[in-house]
């Protein structure tokens, strides 16, 4: 493929618009390999052996008459082609009718083996971005309101059924014992399923699809009155994939799998995505046609398309110029791959809300985190769960945020954060800990190298560094000195400590919990403090100090410091 082809599809790919033409960092994933069948694969194929995939990365200007070219090309067999609009702004504009598209079943493949991950948990529950490959797959699919979803189960059955129950508990859960292709899923699936309406299949490891594309495939599907519509991409390298053979007017022939493509198809560039919407009564009737007289001895969905073809049915391919979002996952390459590609998107999102973000490539942040406009997110940090950032805050670099709250102006350098709330305008870090139960108040400060845990900070407090505070309330304006340590656990059980409004505690201190310093009290710097301290006074909690004199020359002779300390003795100064 010529470099301005390789380019304008690398530009469609990232989901920048077609008319901003620079871009920061773009994915091509060149080739894909796919396992014979399950989640991820093109039924009925796969390749014969794994490629890597390569990234390539790009300061130049595509212009914007070769994009334009581009997506209105066909490099295939055919033409005629009907195409899946890759504009945001049209996407949004017309979410309302979208949603209108009517969508009875969803079935979605998740009962691969997933051995090439090398892992003892299932491949569809590999996370990104926060959320597991069947949820984010789940997340698109249920956007489109379908009256039922089945997903089809097979390898880790017990911990994928698990996980479906907490994250689509209205999910219907269908066992595939034997894993004999996609076929046989499907036919497992539409068991007990009414035979009427629109049913869309989708693959469970292909967490790139997004609700837009799949509300437009369906729409497109129930206004053609289409027996089956197949969503299709053109891939820089379509290595390993179904090619899709067109007729003249632009309906899909057959898929033809690598392996028995002539050298004619196997320079066709548009692919088969695993992505079907049917006729539910008309593929209720094919799949029970369908033949496992293969090399795999396995039942194959796309043979369902030639069924309907040979019986006069139309089946059409529509085309989707984002060829990332049909990316399945079959390896840990893959899934660093389209971690990548979903950590751009993420990015790209907050930034043009107003989110400066001064290295998007080191930055990740989770599917549910919300950051208000003007926040500043510094290299090396990664904000999970459901953390919410204020407008004006500053987080990083090198920091982790799980499940946090960060109030407007506030700012966390250099440190781990998880369950906290951290107040308006409030200083974190450099090397802070902050563990759940931390709240912070409104102009507080928790400095270098100084833990929380289970402790409220009222407005003002500062614990500055060196300290470690746990189950503990501190009042308001009141200063935690240095190295002081709030002891919390005898052994058995954990204990809480109270410190007043503009208490001032000493260096060095143990607080010894249960314990409350009252307001305006103050600690000596070193004190073991056991008891309670009234407000107004000070608590000294240390030993008198007493100098045994002569104890180094005695017990440690011909040391350095014995002859520092003869040394002394010899210039006038008293060491005995």
């Amino acid at each position: 493929m010529a470099n301005d082809t390789a380019r304008a599809l690398v530009v469609m790919s990232t989901g920048f618009h077609a008319r901003e033409y620079v871009f920061r960092h773009c994915v091509v994933a060149s080739t894909w390999a796919f396992e014979a069948q399950g989640p991820g694969s093109i039924p009925g194929g796969g390749a014969t052996k794994l490629l890597s995939p390569t990234r390539w990365r790009s300061n130049e200007v595509a212009q914007p008459d070769k994009v334009a070219e581009q997506r209105s090309c066909s490099a295939r067999q055919g033409g005629g082609a009907i195409r899946i609009s890759p504009d945001p702004i049209f996407m949004s504009a017309n979410a309302g009718s979208l949603s209108l598209s009517r969508l009875d079943y969803a079935i979605v493949l998740a009962a691969g083996e997933g051995t090439r991950m090398k892992s003892t948990t299932p491949k569809v529950l590999h996370s990104i971005a926060g959320a597991s490959l069947l949820n984010h797959v789940l997340s698109a699919v249920e956007a489109l309101a379908p009256a039922q979803v089945r997903v089809v189960v097979g390898a880790g059955r017990v911990e994928v059924e698990t996980h479906l129950a907490k994250i689509s508990p209205n999910a219907i859960s269908v066992f595939q014992e034997r894993r004999g292709g996609t076929g046989h899923a499907v036919q497992l699936a539409l068991a007990s399923a009414d035979a009427k309406g629109t049913i869309l299949i989708v693959a469970g490891d292909t967490p790139l699809l997004t609700s837009a594309t799949l509300m437009q495939l369906v729409k497109a599907h129930n206004e053609g009155g289409y027996a089956a519509t197949v969503l299709t991409a053109e891939l820089p390298d379509p290595t390993g994939y179904g090619r899709i053979i067109r007729a003249d007017n632009g309906d899909l022939l057959r898929i033809v799998e690598e392996q028995d493509a002539s050298d004619v198809e196997r320079d066709i560039e548009e692919i088969n995505s695993g992505v079907y919407v049917f006729d539910l009564a008309k593929l209720t009737k094919a799949i029970t046609q369908l033949s496992d007289s293969n090399a795999q001895g396995e039942l194959y969905l796309t043979q369902v398309i030639e069924i309907l073809r040979n019986a006069g049915e139309r089946v059409v391919p529509i085309l989707t110029p984002d060829f990332v979002e049909i990316l399945g996952i079959n390896d840990r390459v893959q899934l660093a791959e389209c971690a990548a590609i979903m950590r751009d998107q993420i990015n790209d999102s907050f930034m043009r809300a107003g989110v400066q973000m001064i290295d998007p490539t080191t930055t990740w942040i989770d599917t549910s985190v919300k950051i208000a406009s003007d926040a500043v997110i510094y290299p090396g940090t990664a904000i999970a769960g459901k953390s919410v950032i204020g407008s004006g805050a500053t987080i990083g670099p090198r920091t982790t945020l799980i499940d946090c709250e960060v109030a407007a102006g506030a700012s966390v350098i250099e440190s781990y954060c998880t369950g906290a709330i951290i107040g308006l305008d409030a200083k974190v870090g450099p090397f802070t800990f902050l563990r759940p139960g931390t709240e912070l108040g409104t102009n507080t400060r928790a400095g270098a190298f100084v833990e929380m845990k289970n402790a409220k900070v009222g407005e003002g407090s500062k614990v500055p560094h060196l300290s470690y505070v746990g189950d503990a309330t501190i009042g308001v304006g009141s200063n935690i000195g240095a190295a002081t340590i709030f002891v919390n656990y005898d052994g058995v059980n954990k204990h809480h400590t109270t410190i007043g409004d503009h208490a001032r505690i000493g260096s060095d201190t143990m607080l010894v919990a249960p314990i409350a310093i009252g307001d305006g009290a103050y600690t000596a710097a070193g004190s073991v403090i056991t008891e309670d301290v009234p407000a107004g006074a000070i608590g000294v909690g240390r030993a008198k100090q007493r100098n045994v004199l002569g104890w180094v020359l005695r017990k440690r002779p011909g040391t350095k410091s014995a002859d520092a300390a003869q040394s002394s003795a010899e210039k006038g100064k008293p060491t005995s």
